[in-house]
């Protein structure tokens, strides 16, 4: 399985250690914890909705790295939280982290949850037909939390300074302001 990331250029595309901020389904000190989204537009609408972009014109002056990363084959946990708190906000975060806490201790290694970034239906690729493109069904997108060290996660860098593609914004679910 391919996941996808996006991150700065300049680092690795992967922390190597404890010393992690916190996120969605870690605290400070539990990390590593390696988030991937199952599309490209997963991984710029989670950047999108983290720095609280809003608008298209400050989205294209973005200069990011987007990785696709091997996962491997190792199954992922699916979590069972209601939807308002797996797409919620920060203030959310803590009931995310305790689920994730009780699944690994039970040896969860990975888990699969739905994007909370991505608005439903806001994974949008596209398809050839016949001779013209357009746009896939959409789909809702997930995101893959990968625990422990990145050994073996291989990623090859899809894009060197990109940003994220023009109308996604649309499809994020932004923050509550």
């Amino acid at each position: 399985m391919i996941g996808f990331r996006q991150a700065d250029p300049r680092y690795p595309f992967l922390c190597g250690d404890a010393a992690q901020p916190a996120a969605r389904w870690h605290a400070d000190g539990e990390g590593p914890a390696h988030y991937f989204a199952d599309t490209p537009d997963g991984a710029w609408a989670e950047l999108l909705r983290h720095e609280e972009i809003h608008d298209p014109a400050d989205a294209a002056t973005l200069r990011r790295a987007l990785w696709a990363v091997e996962l491997g084959d190792e199954p992922a946990k699916g979590v069972t939280l209601r939807p308002a708190v797996l797409t919620g906000g920060r203030d959310t975060y803590w009931a995310c982290r305790a689920h994730a806490r009780r699944l690994r201790a039970r040896g969860a290694r990975r888990l699969v949850a739905p994007s909370a970034a991505l608005e439903p239906g806001g994974a949008a690729g596209r398809e050839v037909v016949g001779a013209l493109e357009r746009t896939a069904r959409p789909r809702d997108g997930r995101v893959f939390v990968i625990f422990g060290e990145p050994a073996g996660l291989v990623g090859w860098k899809a894009v060197e300074h990109g940003a994220p593609p023009a109308g996604l914004i649309s499809r994020v679910r932004h923050f509550v302001r």
